[in-house]
């Protein structure tokens, strides 16, 4: 009877030892194929987007010709003796036939591969896990404010990027503030569209609340605006050399998510224009 008693038990003890295994054999199995899937949900954006760079952008080499700064009615320049070449061209005609929802592209000069299409949406929404052909893509496209403008030159645009834990889009964007040293490789990026190629100068960094003053769609320049230049530098969470602003300056916030997940707040970039290059000059 103790004999039995104890191969019983034994039984019992194996039996859960298994059910215990076969759990942790279906734990590790699902987090792998999670693994897997959003290896190739990153690799399947980096692909997409590289291939489009291929086919839209054409790089200047650094001894084209150089242009002179130009500057919009409403838009100053860091100085009218300066002179810049874009470093790019983008081909729009091709970008258009694929999408007319595609406004523009952004290169930002301190991240080697962050340059990317940028659309507009009907709402905040639909870009957030589509590519420009409006199909699913995890990684999204980077998109422009639904109350900014399609030529994007409101005084005030946001343009919102995931933020990939691979780094593409938006995903080195919070290195400005984690790494300072980041700023010395360039202080600038640019933003193009149809009708000009735009230079900006990054003046601050820092982390948003959701509901501040950071995505308030500023009509125009008024006493709104101009609180707000008052402020925006004082914000940064790095040091930057302060720049004169006025109510005619134009900025550029580029938003993305936080790596902790909180989805309180945001990492922004924001940009003065400082180079207004027409199309066609």
């Amino acid at each position: 009877m103790a004999r039995g008693r104890q191969r019983r038990r034994r039984t019992a003890a194996d039996v859960f030892l298994s059910i215990i295994l076969l759990i942790a054999i279906g734990v590790f199995c699902f987090a792998g194929y999670n693994l897997i899937t959003i290896y190739f949900q990153y690799k399947e954006g980096r692909d997409q987007y590289s291939d489009m760079a291929d086919r839209v952008v054409t790089e200047r080499t650094p001894d084209a010709a150089p242009q002179q700064a130009g500057g919009s009615p409403d838009a100053s320049s860091e100085s009218p003796a300066d002179t810049i070449t874009p470093p790019m061209d983008i081909d729009f005609a091709s970008l258009k036939s694929i999408n007319d929802d595609v406004i523009g592209w952004i290169y930002v000069e301190a991240f080697e591969g962050m340059s990317y299409p940028v659309t507009r949406g009907i709402d905040n929404e639909f870009y957030l896990h589509r590519n420009i052909q409006k199909e699913y893509l995890y990684a999204g496209t980077v998109f422009a404010d639904k109350l900014n403008s399609d030529t994007l030159d409101d005084c005030y645009t946001i343009l919102y990027g995931h933020n990939m834990k691979d780094g593409s889009m938006f995903g080195k964007l919070s290195d400005f503030i984690s790494d300072p040293q980041t700023l010395s490789k360039s202080r600038y990026f640019w933003v193009f569209t149809p009708q000009a190629s735009c230079r900006y100068q990054i003046i601050s960094v820092y982390n948003a609340a959701v509901d501040s003053d950071t995505y308030t769609n500023y009509k125009g320049p008024g006493q709104e605006y101009e609180s707000f230049l008052s402020r925006v530098q004082g914000y940064s969470e790095v040091y930057i050399d302060p720049v004169e602003l006025n109510i005619k300056d134009k900025l550029m916030c580029l938003s993305t998510c936080l790596d902790n997940h909180d989805y309180s707040k945001r990492c922004v970039v924001i940009g003065k224009l400082v180079n207004y290059l027409p199309a066609g000059t």
